[in-house]
């Protein structure tokens, strides 16, 4: 399931859009400005939702940094500002639609779901492929005839590494978008679950498919046979 991030002070809003969007993804809160910035920059989420009037640092601030940062997670303004000027501003810096407060939520899904699909690496509640192998959106890797369930958090791990096939993924990464930055777990589950991961894909012949980057994290091998 996409990953989001919504930085919104108004809690109220942001619990609303949390509830309303929980069938399409998983929404992160951030409350100011500053905590936003910092979510945002560990380039985990697959959108953010961003206000622009903000404690600590405004929406314009946390826009412009996150691209200075090379950061180009898709990006839905929304605002109770929306003057042209305003709207043009947002978009220079990198904005990827804009929506005025107030609006309808049903607006909202729609908008959330059209960035997605646009600027996912594959289509949402699609099946992800590699070569011979089908991640099923049942949590079940398929080859041939073969079929291997997959438990706790090996789904969301090998969707990552799948949607970011020929990228190097450090664990750092893994870590945050799987568990989660705020998680109590250590980040050496990365190496248990990889393990546990390979065994599994051994069973079907893709054991090799993910390559281990010493000291740096792991990366999805290009599928051509």
């Amino acid at each position: 399931m996409p990953r989001g991030l919504i930085i919104e002070d108004d809690t109220i809003i942001s619990d609303n859009i949390v509830e309303a969007t929980a069938k399409i993804m998983t929404l992160e809160q951030a409350f100011d400005g500053e905590e936003g910035f910092f979510k945002a920059s560990q380039n985990i989420y697959d959108i953010i939702i961003l206000d622009l009037m903000l404690p600590t640092i405004s929406g314009f601030d946390v826009l412009k940094k996150i691209r200075e940062k090379k950061i180009d997670t898709a990006v839905l303004i929304l605002s109770a500002k929306d003057s042209v000027d305003d709207k043009i501003t947002g978009f220079n810096l990198g904005a990827d639609d804009y929506l005025a407060k107030p609006f309808n939520l049903n607006e909202l899904q729609m908008r959330i779901k059209a960035l997605l699909k646009r600027t996912m690496k594959f289509e949402i509640d699609s099946e992800l492929k590699y070569q011979d192998m089908i991640l099923s959106d049942n949590r079940t890797i398929i080859s041939g005839s073969q079929s291997i369930n997959l438990q706790g958090k090996e789904y969301e791990f090998l969707t990552y590494l799948l949607e970011n096939k020929n990228t190097i993924l450090t664990k750092e990464q893994i870590f945050d978008r799987v568990w989660g930055f705020t998680s109590d777990t250590s980040i050496t589950v990365v190496e248990v679950y990889m393990s546990n991961l390979r065994k599994k894909l051994k069973k079907i012949g893709h054991e090799k498919m993910i390559r281990t980057i010493r000291n740096v994290g792991y990366l999805v091998e290009p599928d051509e046979k």
